[in-house]
């Protein structure tokens, strides 16, 4: 039994709340089509035309997916259902919401999910970029609305929450909230001490548009779902939040789930380890970055996102991304892109060396540095690594004659915008 996919086109602006309310609350309980959101740009695809999906997938999320290709992730109502219920007995029970990421992405659908769910209706951010003030004046008008509940939560990308650290009314609108979930891309751990030495209570989540969003929260597996790493070190989920699969893929479906045992589980595109809670002793999920953003350099494999969560401990660092660059002598040169810290020049090449050698030892160790005033992005907020990649070669290109540090490991370079 199959069912009709309504492509539904997405306001960024309150105003398309009602539409997207309605049609999501009618999928999930079966009297209406399965739902597949859209910003409005991306609207009249000759390919989108009388799509079908199975009887008991309520929404179609499209993904790009590591490798660009667009592909629509089948989410049933059960496995929204249980996300959601999930989500609010971690949390503390069901409250309002305040929608601030983009709808056609998963995270944002969940929080209009988890409105519904709860019987309230969110909050929503004004349309255009995301700017501290505009999230308090928003904050603002939680108590004009009435929520069921006076628990207040929010769903942020760590873009966001650095702009709101930067902010004192931000930062103040912040800390009204029981719960901030901090997902979308990896955060830098000094980032989220510092919000929570400030007194907002986030939680970083790990998930993915296949595991109905976030299912892991500071490690740790909602109720119902479990988390395993394969001998390869790959991330392996399992539960009731699932995707059913992709749509009019099943070369992915073959791909992407496993059975073991006769459980079946999402073979993710991360790697990560299971390590012990300082303070239980129990097993705890860290993630370690993607498989296919691992840089061999002199035949070692460097893990990008632990060498990120060094750098993000230096004073002098706001955010940094790292990526291989091809390199005649060691194949790929680990390369740190940074934006410095307001009123920081940034860390020096030899710095940067010297925090990773003794964190993760000297293969580890960036060859080249870069220093830019802002990272690309995509989607609701991840760091682009391709673009980044593509910045690294342009700058280096344009800076064959850039001085290497003190010791003679790399070169330093800048861009225009960047704060050296």
């Amino acid at each position: 039994m199959s069912r009709a996919v309504h492509l539904l086109p997405v306001s960024p602006s309150p105003s398309g709340l009602p539409a997207l309310m309605s049609a999501l609350a009618a999928a999930l309980d079966g009297s209406g089509p399965a739902v597949l959101p859209v910003s409005e740009e991306a609207v009249g695809a000759p390919s989108d035309a009388g799509l079908t999906a199975p009887g008991d997938v309520a929404v179609v999320i499209r993904t790009s997916g590591s490798t660009g290709a667009p592909r629509g992730v089948l989410l049933a109502a059960s496995a929204l259902r249980a996300s959601g219920e999930a989500t609010a007995a971690r949390l503390g029970g069901h409250g309002r919401w305040l929608l601030a990421l983009p709808t056609e992405h998963v995270a944002g659908l969940q929080v209009v999910a988890r409105s519904l769910l709860a019987g309230t209706t969110p909050v929503v951010m004004p349309a255009g970029p995301f700017r501290a003030e505009a999230f308090a004046r928003a904050v603002e008008s939680f108590d004009a609305g009435g929520p069921a509940s006076g628990r207040r939560y929010t769903s942020l990308v760590p873009t966001q929450l650095h702009r709101l650290l930067d902010s004192p009314a931000g930062l103040e609108a912040l800390r009204t909230f029981d719960a901030v979930l901090l997902g979308g891309a990896a955060a830098s751990p000094a980032m989220v001490e510092s919000a929570r030495g400030a007194g907002g209570r986030v939680l970083t989540t790990y998930g993915m548009s296949e595991t109905c969003g976030g299912c892991v929260y500071d490690g740790e597996p909602l109720d119902g779902v479990r988390v395993d790493v394969d001998p390869d070190g790959r991330v392996l989920l399992a539960g009731p939040v699932l995707a059913a699969g992709y749509l009019g893929r099943p070369d992915l479906d073959a791909e992407a789930f496993v059975l073991r045992d006769g459980v079946r589980w999402l073979r993710t595109s991360d790697l990560g380890e299971l390590v012990a809670d300082d303070v239980s002793g129990a097993p705890r999920l860290r993630v370690l970055g993607r498989v296919d953003d691992v840089i061999v350099t002199g035949g070692a494999k460097v893990a990008p996102a632990a060498v990120e969560g060094v750098l993000h401990t230096l004073a002098t660092v706001a955010e940094a991304c790292v990526v291989g660059v091809a390199d005649a002598e060691w194949g790929q040169a680990v390369t740190a892109v940074v934006v410095p810290r307001p009123g920081s020049d940034g860390p020096t090449l030899a710095e940067a060396r010297t925090a990773v050698t003794a964190a993760l030892g000297p293969a580890a160790a960036p060859r080249r540095l870069l220093v830019v005033g802002s990272l690309p992005v995509r989607g609701p907020g991840k760091v682009d690594r391709r673009a980044v990649a593509e910045g690294v070669a342009a700058a280096l290109a344009e800076h064959l004659d850039a001085p290497e540090d003190d010791a003679g490991h790399g070169a330093v370079a800048r861009q225009p915008g960047g704060a050296r």
